[in-house]
């Protein structure tokens, strides 16, 4: 029997393993302290509980926490746990993050979301965090756990990190990792974020759009809807302005059909209310815009154009508007013949038999955070991506899937 084929009949008897360590890791909420949580500590130590339960020893599991006051153990849990490889002249890492959003309106599940209902039927695992991260997750444990069960040793050292604060930006997670302890990845190592994908499997993503999100603050003056003249309408200032910032998708108007869509994205979303009755010219108002932006294209080259059309407004309507940025995002792209890249797509061969492609997308995973540090990283999985929906649910036989590849990827040469 090949190695191939050692995995997936291994990775099948695993099913109900895949299961149980779904169920233990919902079972704990590990939501931020914006969203009223206790963070991911009770959720890691469960995690590192069920780990050595199943066969992996203490000595392999190490702590990178970052402080946080805001929860009660005091800190935001960042776990690597390493399998040792024949060689370590570089690391070959599986990042998932631990944490997870609030189940939003309860009414819109069918059940709870914090006890994992499995439906034999479908296949598939129901419950928050089941796709968003713990899919990613859970196969990487699986995969690491096939290669100690059949005693394997990986040709490179394997470090599976579980990370926290993915979903509220990663300052405690990957940010606080790169910033305090750099030390810990090469730029020599492959780097795999089972973080978004597509159904089958067979999309790479390489390279993220610039995100920029943009607080629109206009002040005016207010007065009687039957006077406009005497005052200053921010309203109508801010629509004008709108418009013109929608227009910065002409503007900037290169394609590149690695994305999709192919172009860049400047669309106005939020809107704040502004006065409590319709016989009110608005002296005050805010409104959002979230851009996606092509690589090519810096954020400075983007503000630039935008301070140009906000003088404007300013000087046609005698209005001041202040712009913050809730978010701004821009990282260089991983090539597309980087050694993940190249390696991973192997895998998927290997394990699967179809190429995989790579792709560009318009969201942001902490993969953007690794390329700024000049570390190329790959966001790899197979998934429906039903993340932060109301019954959110993940295919077992997708974690199966993802841990053959990664099985491959770990014995590959």
């Amino acid at each position: 029997m090949n190695s191939i084929e050692t995995f997936k009949e291994t990775l099948e008897n695993f099913r109900p393993l895949m299961i149980e360590l779904e169920r233990v890791l919902s079972s704990i909420p590990a939501i931020a302290p914006e969203s009223g949580g206790d963070g991911e500590s009770k959720k890691c130590a469960a995690l590192e509980k069920w780990l050595c339960e199943a066969g992996f020893e203490k000595s392999q599991i190490e702590h990178y926490d970052a402080p946080d006051k805001r929860v009660s153990s005091g800190v935001r849990p960042n776990v690597i746990l390493t399998i040792p490889g024949k060689s370590d002249d570089y690391a070959i890492w599986v990042m998932a993050h631990m944490d997870v959003v609030p189940p939003g309106d309860l009414k819109l599940w069918k059940s709870d979301p914090f006890m994992v209902q499995y439906d034999e039927k479908t296949d598939r695992l129901i419950g928050r965090g089941v796709e968003d991260n713990q899919q990613g997750l859970v196969s990487g444990v699986m995969a690491a756990l096939t290669l100690l069960k059949n005693k394997i040793t990986p040709e490179h050292t394997v470090k599976l990190l579980f990370m926290a604060d993915e979903e509220f930006g990663s300052e405690y997670g990957i940010k606080y990792l790169l910033r305090k302890h750099p030390e810990l990845f090469s730029n020599h190592d492959l780097i795999l974020i089972p973080d978004g994908g597509d159904e089958k499997g067979e999309t790479i993503e390489v390279a993220e759009k610039n995100i920029l999100w943009l607080r629109i603050h206009t002040i005016g003056q207010q007065s009687h809807g039957s006077m406009p003249n005497k005052g200053k309408n921010a309203h109508l200032a801010a629509c004008d302005l709108a418009l013109r910032l929608n227009d910065l998708e002409n503007f900037f108007n290169e394609k590149d059909d690695l994305f999709s869509p192919n172009y860049s994205t400047f669309q106005p979303t939020k809107k704040e209310a502004n006065v409590e009755t319709v016989n009110i010219i608005p002296g005050d108002d805010v409104f959002y815009m979230d851009c996606r932006i092509l690589p090519r294209y810096s954020l400075d080259m983007v503000r630039a154009e935008i301070n140009k059309r906000v003088a404007e407004i300013e000087s046609k309507y005698g209005v001041k508007i202040e712009i913050s940025e809730p978010q701004a995002q821009q990282s260089p792209a991983t090539p597309v013949d980087a050694p993940v890249v190249k390696k991973l797509a192997a895998a998927i061969k290997k394990a699967h038999g179809f190429e995989a492609r790579p792709i560009g997308i318009g969201g942001g995973t902490v993969g953007a955070e690794l390329r700024c540090c000049g570390f190329n990283a790959a966001i790899w999985s197979t998934m429906d991506e039903v993340c932060h929906q109301p019954n959110e649910y993940c295919y077992v036989r997708n974690i199966i899937a993802d841990a053959e590849t990664l099985c491959a990827l770990f014995t590959e040469e």
